[in-house]
């Protein structure tokens, strides 16, 4: 009974969100039934002394990249940045290549900082431009954006300043850099299989005669004729944000060391930070801040201009964002708490090797949550403890640990009630009978990627 309890919290979560339904809402709502059922005295105490502590420590620690990341991703598109990074891409790919050059657009674009729900927008005009000239169906532009910017340049590719891949940092004590050979690996086979799907789906199409088709909803303007920025110009806010973060990786332990002690005149004690923990936090934050300065001095008045209402939208995008996964963050905090949740932990630690039962476990909730983050948040925050022990007794690398981690979370996460394919989904004016299935193999091709990389570590020792 206790694990059916556990077993139903996660699923009436799933549900609500599948419907549509708020997270931030339900979240609490099914976590505390699930205590209620288990013990009613402990409702009051559990919600404020677990949820709720648990949910404002991932506010406290995550919410300034949630919203850095934001903003970066509106000035770029302010400044008409990323509209130059996309004709640019596409003039030296080729057009006749729509696919290919979407994908590397939306990598891009999400490698550089800029959040994917930022990318969908940005990207979609071009890509239904794209797939109208080359007579590819609409149908296979979500598939084709989920490959570019959500799978390898979100948790795979070392350095990546997506969420993903910051994570894991503060309970394995890495860097986003971690495990950087395994991440390219597991990208070059995400990227090569993805294409070949996406690019047999294609020939599928040609071959029954089937073009880009009629009646669409949705359909973009067309894309306005102008003077564009100079592509090195376009792209300098992104190296400087990759350039920056790597920079801050190493600078940060150096200045501060481990730990840094800080007080100012009017405080009664010293504060003490963690630097070991946070630097990739920090690094990242940084980072961003130089990627926005950058986009200001050289497009300072076009940006300042619809500054005022674009940072309003970035901000409410990044407040929801955050708060849905924090919220997921308090739930599986809860969860972690019953004694059901011990039967599905005894269960995943049965799993004998460390690596394929972090993988499994983070791919796992990440798709019950229909959230990489906030299913990685909850894999970790109760089990990281555990994976940490079996690998220091199979003497593998925190590295490693971290890099399987980040990309288990982005595999099965992308399940229907997920925020992201339900996003490119409306953008696109397609629907989930429509455009589903190519997204769903997509992540399948991620998910076999983990235990792709795992296979590496194991026959190489590399990482």
């Amino acid at each position: 009974m206790d694990f059916l309890i556990a077993l139903a919290a996660l699923f009436l979560l799933m549900f609500v969100a599948y419907r549509g339904f708020s997270v931030i809402l339900f979240a609490p709502i099914a976590a505390m039934l699930a205590v209620l059922v288990t013990e009613p005295s402990a409702v009051p105490t559990i919600f404020t002394s677990v949820f709720m502590e648990r949910m404002v420590g991932f506010v406290k620690l995550y919410f300034p990249v949630f919203l850095l990341g934001a903003i970066f991703g509106k000035v770029i598109e302010l400044s008409g940045f990323s509209k130059a990074i996309v004709t640019a891409v596409i003039g030296i790919v080729g057009k006749q290549r729509a696919i290919l050059s979407i994908v590397l657009v939306c990598a891009v674009l999400t490698y550089g900082g800029v959040s994917l729900f930022v990318v969908v927008f940005a990207v979609y005009p071009f890509a239904a431009e794209m797939f109208r000239q080359s007579g590819i169906p609409k149908r296979l532009i979500p598939g084709t954006i989920a490959l570019g910017a959500f799978s390898f340049t979100m948790d795979a590719l070392p350095g990546t300043p997506q969420i993903q891949n910051i994570i894991p940092t503060t309970f394995f004590k890495t860097t986003t850099w971690a495990a950087p050979i395994l991440g390219l690996v597991g990208a070059a086979f995400i990227l090569a299989s993805g294409l070949a799907f996406l690019e047999w789906r294609r020939r599928q199409a040609a071959r029954a005669g089937e073009g880009y088709g009629l009646d669409h909803v949705n359909e973009p303007e067309p894309i306005a004729e102008g003077r564009l920025v100079a592509p090195a110009i376009a792209i300098l806010p992104l190296i400087v944000v990759f350039a920056a973060n790597r920079a801050l990786t190493l600078a940060i332990p150096a200045v501060f060391g481990a730990k840094h002690e800080a007080q100012l005149a009017g405080m009664a004690a010293p504060v003490t930070a963690d630097v070991a923990s946070l630097t990739a936090i920090w690094a990242v934050e940084g980072a961003l801040i130089l990627g926005i300065l950058t986009v200001f001095a050289f497009a300072f008045r076009p940006v300042l201009t619809k500054f005022a209402e674009g940072s309003k939208a970035a901000v409410s995008g990044a407040l929801l964002a955050s708060m849905n996964t924090a919220s997921e963050y308090g739930f599986g905090a809860v969860i972690a708490a019953l004694p059901g949740f011990l039967t599905i932990r005894d269960a995943l630690a049965q799993i004998p090797n460390p690596l394929v039962n972090e993988a499994i476990t983070v791919s796992t909730l990440a798709g019950i949550t229909g959230s990489a983050s906030g299913g990685l948040s909850i894999a970790l925050a109760a089990m990281s403890k555990q994976f940490i022990a079996a690998a220091e007794a199979a003497h593998i690398p925190m590295d490693v640990l971290h890099r399987v981690a980040a990309m288990a979370s982005g595999g099965m996460d992308t399940l229907p009630h997920n925020g992201a394919v339900i996003t490119v989904l409306a953008v696109t004016g397609l629907t989930h009978r429509v455009s589903y299935g190519d997204i769903f193999a997509v992540t399948i091709l991620k998910t076999l990627a983990v235990f792709v990389v795992i296979g590496f570590y194991y026959a190489t020792g590399l990482y």
